[in-house]
């Protein structure tokens, strides 16, 4: 998975791959994109670095 965070115009902007569709843990859905966990980024919001938990999934 690679991922790329930033801030642009006060907006975070982040950019994942898509995966191939596989089955979440449940089975309800089919996740296309995500971090796995949190995911700590190199972005600094008040000098602190962005934690990251990203899902993107579709239904069945």
């Amino acid at each position: 998975m690679a991922m790329t965070v930033e801030i642009k115009n006060g907006k975070l902007c982040i950019e994942i791959d898509l995966e191939k569709p596989t089955p979440s843990s449940s089975g309800k859905t089919l996740v296309v994109a995500s971090t796995r966990g949190n995911a700590v980024t190199e972005v600094m919001v008040d000098g602190k670095p962005v934690t990251i938990g990203l899902n993107a999934y579709i239904k069945k």
